[in-house]
């Protein structure tokens, strides 16, 4: 994610879905009385220390199928949400998260199952038991407005409407407004997504494009599929009218797209318009970018202050255009595609492994492109840094900080002059290689860069991540 700030100041899907409208056109019977086994409930959180509430505990998604409606003249969604998961232990009944929307079926391998609300809890309890180990599918029917959460920092995040359509974005929750989810980085799952709108309006989100097909008189469905392991902030649908541009870049689909209300030509269009050539760029120093598709989205809503590195597809406010071009944003949304998306955090307090590396790819770009050297950039950075603020477990209120951005990116330099660059660029490619399509932390990460350069590293990390004054730079 980059933030606004920075702008202005520099988951085998065995069942059929509902029809087209998303409604379901089938009678739903009663839910029979559970049978339980005897099994416990499954938690209502993932464990995050800083997020107890996010994501829940017994089960792992495999596959999300998501055929929504939206309506931008009633603000009105409606969605049949087909999930394929596993039981990672007994469960007499499991949450997932989703937050407003109402319910009005939901069925466990296609039988009714019992739901309730508890806030953002849909708490689901199926016909019977689901035994440790056992693949499962669950169907949820729902409809309403979806209503954002508002973030004092960020603005808007989930999904908002807009006066031609609909932009659903946010970090570190959006998902949960649109959907029923397992809302946690540590439960990635495929996305296939079935989005309909009026015709005339675009629906783009992650992953490979589909094409469209006709639904009902005046509404066409666009059709998406990711099939890499995706954290599910990282989805996003954004529907509205917009300049879309379809290509391919080293044999993937390139789909880019800007909101038409944006000047044409200006400095959005460029700036997106360099995507394959920043991620050929950055290959070179991460490794073989990790996904099936390219492209970017730009936003014309001042609601939302950030760029995001939603999957395969970042999506960027229009804030960072304001002036000319301006590929350091889109250098560093791009480089989440290997630290964040591809290899993902498995808790909230190591979010400098997504942004400390992404802000040392703008050094590496603004380096490559004739700018300052990344040597320049360490040393200005490294004067202006307040050094009591930690990157690594910043506390949940500085999630975002510039300690997490900037000192994360002093981090990864200290690193690079500590092992020298063969070993650093090494350690890099190995790390994105490893962790591919996973979870990992901050100790994984000592790990490799350890094993990779055959040094002791741990004391540089902790100096340079928490320590609380400034650390000897390595021998250059």
């Amino acid at each position: 994610m980059a933030a606004w700030r920075r702008a202005v100041g520099g988951a085998a899907l065995v069942a059929v879905l509902a029809v087209a409208g998303c409604t379901g056109d089938r009678d739903t019977p009663a839910p029979a009385a559970p049978d339980s086994g005897g099994f416990p409930p499954g938690a209502t959180g993932i464990g995050d220390s800083y997020f107890p509430t996010y994501g829940n505990g017994g089960y792992d998604v495999a596959n999300y199928r998501l055929k929504v409606r939206y309506d931008p003249a009633t603000d009105r969604l409606s969605g049949t949400a087909l999930i394929t998961a596993t039981a990672t232990g007994d469960l007499s009944r499991f949450d997932l998260d989703l937050s407003g929307l109402t319910v009005s079926a939901v069925r466990v391998d296609d039988a009714p199952a019992q739901q309730r609300r508890d806030g953002a809890e849909l708490v689901i309890t199926p016909a019977k038991g689901l035994a440790n180990g056992s693949r499962f599918t669950v169907e949820v029917v729902y409809e309403g407005v979806p209503k954002p959460f508002e973030s004092p920092r960020l603005g808007a995040n989930g999904f908002v409407s807009t006066t031609d359509g609909a932009i659903a974005l946010g970090q570190p929750e959006s998902a949960s407004t649109w959907f029923p989810v397992n809302d946690h980085p540590l439960d990635k799952a495929s996305y296939d997504y079935e989005i309909t709108v009026p015709t005339g309006l675009a629906a783009l989100t992650n992953g490979v494009p589909g094409g469209t097909r006709p639904a009902e008189a005046g509404w066409t469905t666009w059709l998406w599929s990711e099939k890499n392991p995706m954290a599910s902030y990282l989805s996003t649908v954004v529907i509205g009218d917009y300049r879309v541009k379809t290509g391919t870049h080293d044999g993937k689909p390139m789909v880019t797209a800007v909101a038409a209300s944006l000047p044409e030509g200006g400095a959005a269009d460029v700036s997106v318009a360099r995507t394959g050539e920043i991620v050929d760029f950055l290959a070179t120093r991460f490794g073989p970018y990790p996904f099936g598709s390219y492209g970017g989205i730009v936003i014309n809503d001042d609601r939302f202050r950030f760029a995001l590195e939603t999957q395969s597809r970042p999506v960027y406010g229009n804030a960072f255009f304001r002036g000319d071009a301006n590929t350091s944003v889109v250098a560093h949304e791009l480089a989440h595609q290997w630290f964040g998306d591809s290899v993902s955090i498995a808790r909230w307090s190591d979010i400098w492994l997504n942004e400390g590396f992404a802000s040392y790819a703008e050094w590496l770009w603004e380096e490559h492109t004739g700018g300052r050297s990344v040597r320049e950039s360490f040393d200005a950075q490294y004067a202006a840094t307040d050094w009591s603020k930690p990157a690594v477990d910043p506390g949940r209120e500085n999630l975002f900080g510039t300690a997490v951005y900037k000192r994360g990116a002093l981090v990864v330099h200290a690193l690079r002059l500590a092992v020298g660059d063969d070993a650093f660029f090494r350690i890099l490619k190995t790390w994105t290689a490893e962790k591919r399509d996973g979870n990992a932390t901050t100790d994984d990460l000592i790990a490799v860069a350890e094993r990779v350069s055959g040094t002791s590293l741990r004391s540089l990390f902790t100096a340079w991540l928490s320590g609380t004054s400034a650390p000897a730079i390595p021998a250059r």
